[in-house]
């Protein structure tokens, strides 16, 4: 049986704090991002999430939900219910496609297309409150970005167990 040398169970403590984790660090910035959007986002009557939809649906109006689904990283069981919500409000509206009535495209109203020019404020004021310029949360998007592209490409084999990462804690 091998025993720990001081030095590498310093090393698994240092590992091991809460505040060496990237994973929250990133998990408590959104947190915060959130709780900052909160109260801009329900002066428009809106969600987070539903903000994440409109922006998606304000850059390209008429997607199909398995599209808008994939650009949001949502399942169809989170998606579903929170287009029904903006569409209870008269913001979206769903529509079988003509081509193939499988697919059900996802179109701004009147009221939702009005909503933006609302919310055209709310970037500048989170800029505002992250004390950083333009260029530096430009790049930190990135960066974020990129990681989080990363991360996606570590897909599972479907042999893996739950659980399993396809890299190995002690490589």
């Amino acid at each position: 049986m091998l025993v720990p040398t001081p030095a590498a169970l310093s090393d698994a403590d240092q590992a091991l704090r809460l505040d060496h984790q990237l994973c929250f660090a990133l998990y408590s910035a959104s947190l915060a991002m959130t709780k900052l959007y909160k109260p801009l986002l329900t002066g428009l009557g809106l969600t987070y999430p539903q903000y994440l939809a409109l922006l998606a649906l304000w850059e390209q109006d008429g997607q199909r939900v398995s599209d808008l689904g994939a650009r949001l990283f949502l399942d169809s069981g989170t998606l579903t219910p929170l287009l029904k919500r903006l569409e209870a409000a008269d913001l979206v509206r769903r529509q079988r496609s003509h081509e193939d009535e499988r697919t059900v495209l996802i179109h701004l109203t009147e009221a939702g297309h009005a909503l933006k020019a609302r919310a055209a404020a709310v970037p500048g004021c989170m800029l505002k409150a992250t004390g950083c310029s333009v260029g530096e949360v430009m790049s930190l998007t990135r960066r974020v970005q990129a990681l989080r592209d990363q991360l996606g490409a570590l897909a599972l084999p479907p042999e893996a167990a739950p659980g399993e990462l396809p890299v190995s804690p002690t490589a």
